[in-house]
C-alpha cells in the first residue's frame, strides 16, 4: 500500500462509527478501539512493543458483521502499566478479564506476533471463551536467541532516545515493504514508546525476550496439539522473527488448522496484505461463527 498522504489512521476509520474508550479490565485500564455491533464479537491483539492500530486496516471490513475490539494489551500502548514481568499466563489472564469487562462469552481472536501467542493459550486454557483462534505471524514457539536480541535491543533504542528516526527503524524492521511504516504510525509509536510509565516499565515488557523467561512460557508441540478451537495461521513468507517452517510446525501440530502463507510480506500481514487478508479472514470466522 503506498505511503502518501490519504494512506493514514484517520482516513481509515472515516466514515466509521467507532470508540476508542479506557475499560477496566481486572484492575487495568485498557484502551480499546471498538466498532460494529454484530452479534459475535472479533478481538485483534498486537505484538511485542504493538499498540492497537495494528489493526487499524482491518477494523472496518470486520465492523461490517461483527463487533470489532482493538486493545492495548497489558503494558502497552496507553494500557496500565503494572510493575512486574509480563508473561504469557498474566497476558492471558487480562484478555479473559477483558472479555469479562465488556460482556464478551465467547470471541474470535486475531492475534499477531506475541497476540498470537497469548490467545493460543487462552484457547488451550479457556477454550469455552475462544470461538476461532488466528495466529499471525504468531510468536512463542520457538526461542531463537538472534531473533529475541534483534527485538529487544531495537526495542530499547526506539525507547532510551529521543531520535525518532529509531521507532522508524523498529516499525519497518517488521514490513516486507518499509512504505507499509507509515509516518502516522511511526508517529504514534513514537509518543506511545515515549510515555514516561513505558519507558520505566520497558524492561517488564521484554521479559519474554529473557531465555529463562521464554522458556517457562513457550508453546511446546504438546501445547499445540490441545488446541481444539478452529484456527488459521497465516504467514509472511518474508517474516523477521520467524521463517516458514514455523507456521508448518503450528499448522502440523494444531489439528485441523488452516495455513495461509503470503508472498512479499514480512511480520505484519493484516497489514501489509490487508486486501488479501481480511476477506480470508471473514470467510474463516463466518464458516466458525459460535452462534450458528
Amino acid at each position: 500500500m503506498t505511503n502518501d498522504l490519504t494512506d493514514t489512521i484517520w482516513t481509515e476509520l472515516a466514515g466509521l462509527d467507532f470508540k476508542v474508550t479506557t475499560v477496566d479490565a481486572g484492575g487495568v485500564p485498557t484502551r480499546s478501539l471498538q466498532a460494529g455491533n454484530g452479534e459475535e464479537a472479533v478481538v485483534f491483539l498486537h505484538g511485542t512493543s504493538g499498540h492497537l492500530e495494528a489493526f487499524i486496516r482491518n477494523i472496518r471490513s470486520h465492523a461490517e458483521k461483527y463487533t470489532v475490539h482493538a486493545i492495548d494489551m497489558l503494558g502497552h500502548g496507553y494500557t496500565g502499566k503494572p510493575d512486574y514481568p509480563y508473561e504469557i499466563p498474566k497476558y492471558r489472564d487480562h484478555l479473559l478479564a477483558y472479555l469479562d469487562a465488556v460482556g464478551i462469552d465467547k470471541a474470535h481472536i486475531g492475534g499477531e506476533s506475541l497476540g498470537g501467542w497469548v490467545g493460543a493459550r487462552a484457547a488451550i486454557d479457556d477454550p469455552d471463551r475462544i470461538a476461532s483462534l488466528q495466529l499471525l505471524c504468531a510468536g512463542g514457539t520457538v526461542a531463537n536467541p538472534a531473533v529475541m536480541d534483534r527485538i529487544r535491543t531495537s526495542t530499547r533504542k526506539a525507547v532510551s532516545t529521543e531520535d525518532v528516526e529509531f521507532t522508524r527503524k523498529r516499525l519497518q524492521l517488521l514490513m516486507a515493504d518499509a512504505a507499509d511504516a507509515t509516518e502516522e504510525l511511526v508517529a504514534t509509536r513514537y509518543a506511545i514508546y515515549h510515555q514516561p510509565d513505558f519507558v520505566t516499565n520497558v524492561e517488564n515488557l521484554l521479559s519474554l525476550q529473557d531465555m529463562e523467561t521464554r522458556q517457562r512460557n513457550i508453546l511446546r508441540p504438546e501445547d499445540l496439539a490441545k488446541i481444539d478451537v478452529p484456527t488459521l495461521i497465516v504467514w509472511g513468507r518474508n517474516n523477521p522473527f520467524g521463517e516458514t517452517p514455523e507456521a508448518d510446525a503450528m499448522h502440523q501440530h494444531i489439528k485441523g488448522s488452516e495455513l495461509v502463507l503470503f508472498e512479499d510480506c514480512g511480520h505484519w500481514p493484516q497489514h501489509e496484505q490487508a486486501a488479501k487478508y481480511n476477506p480470508i479472514s471473514l470467510d474463516f470466522i463466518g464458516r466458525n461463527r459460535a452462534h450458528s
